[in-house]
Formats: structure tokens, C-alpha cells, sequence
């Protein structure tokens, strides 16, 4: 499997709604971080949908190396 770019090494704080889904970007390479923009097309990644069940912050994964997709584990320390 390919190496995802890292977008940034810390994680991406979103305010989330409920029901509503979110597209996290997998490769790192979408203008549109943390969520996908379509630049995967023709890799072997692709987005992760995420949905919430309440309004929140959330930590989107930056690094694209967290083991919990699509949110931060702390991976990014490791890098």
C-alpha cells in the first residue's frame, strides 16, 4: 500500500452537526483538508464518511496515519 502525504502533523478541530456526513481525505493530497476533494481518483485511497450523532468539536486526523480513521490518535507524534 502507498504512503498518504502528510497534509499537517497535528489534528484538524471541526465543529461537526449532527446527521450531517464528512468525507476525511485519505491520500493528503486534497486542497480541501481534512476532507476529500477528489485528487485520490486513480490511487488506491479513498475518503472515509463519518457521520456524528450530536454536535461537536471533533480532531480530524492531519498525518493521514492515525490507526482510527478519521480522527486523530496521536499518531502524528510518532512522525
Amino acid at each position: 500500500m502507498a504512503n498518504p502525504k502528510i497534509a499537517q502533523k497535528t489534528p484538524y478541530a471541526v465543529d461537526v452537526v449532527a446527521g450531517k456526513n464528512y468525507f476525511w481525505c485519505s491520500c493528503g493530497e486534497s486542497a480541501n483538508q481534512p476532507f476529500c476533494d477528489g485528487k485520490h481518483k486513480g490511487s488506491e485511497f479513498t475518503p472515509h464518511k463519518q457521520s456524528f450523532d450530536e454536535d461537536k468539536t471533533v480532531y480530524f486526523c492531519g498525518c493521514k496515519h492515525t490507526n482510527g480513521q478519521p480522527l486523530c490518535d496521536g499518531s502524528h507524534s510518532k512522525l
